[in-house]
């Protein structure tokens, strides 16, 4: 991939922050998409300084769909490739109990997300180029009881991903799925997370620097997961009811 522009959605995140340095490392001017997105200056110029790009802070709400297309009319030039880091995880108990957070879960990692990729990918369609990277998760692999409503919004994202690849398999418009498996990040603060299963905001960055040059399209950033993945989605049901995931 020549040295385009890198648009961040979701750009707040370590993850998202992550992200942009390791392209601005290789030379990608980076445009950060976040609300409230003044108070991101400081990480802007960070990234600018240590890396020596044009890095362009805009004002994103995944949730104003309404506004997708002035946001993107707003930037200063069509980015060659695009990563979605949007995400909101908050607790079973109270996504299961209160439904205003259940649908706002549903439409921050699903909805949202879907819906500005898809103006994107109308864009670079009718250019002919680009990559589209769409972070989601081993929750959407198989429905846990311990996080079914969040695993529910990655599996439609998932799979909204793997058609939208489909769709653009000869635009010249690559589409990867990047599932993380757990990540030391302030969403998962305070978990438990097995240090074996467990990776680094840098560590997803990089894979998805590399994934970004070609390769496979669906990435398990810490491979361990693929085995485990497998291994869940294949238990029978009346086993895997059983089963504490």
């Amino acid at each position: 991939m020549s040295a385009g522009a890198v648009l961040i959605l979701g750009a707040r995140s370590d993850i998202g922050l992550a992200v942009a340095h390791a392209f601005a490392a290789r030379g990608h001017a980076i445009q950060l998409a976040l609300r409230d997105a003044a108070r991101a200056e400081a990480d802007r110029a960070d990234i600018a300084l240590r890396h020596g790009v044009a890095v362009s802070l805009h004002d994103f709400d995944v949730l104003d769909t309404a506004g997708h297309g002035a946001f993107l009319d707003s930037l200063p030039a069509l980015p060659q490739l695009v990563v979605c880091v949007i995400g909101l995880l908050g607790t079973q108990e109270e996504n299961r109990r209160d439904p205003a957070r259940a649908a706002l879960i549903l439409r921050s990692n699903f909805e949202g997300p879907a819906a500005i990729l898809e103006r994107i990918a109308e864009r670079f369609e009718a250019r002919g180029s680009g990559v589209i990277v769409g972070v989601s998760s081993v929750a959407g692999d198989r429905g846990r009881a311990s996080n079914y409503v969040y695993g529910a919004a990655k599996a439609g994202f998932t799979a909204y991903l793997s058609g939208l690849r489909a769709r653009l398999s000869r635009a010249g418009v690559r589409v990867v799925t990047v599932k993380p498996g757990f990540v030391r990040t302030a969403m998962t603060a305070g978990m438990q997370l097995s240090p074996l299963l467990t990776v680094g905001p840098e560590a997803v960055a990089s894979r998805i620097v590399a994934v970004s040059q070609g390769g496979a399209e669906v990435i398990y950033v810490k491979r361990l997961w693929w085995l485990v993945m497998t291994i869940i989605r294949a238990l029978p049901e009346a086993i895997f009811k059983k089963t504490r995931f």
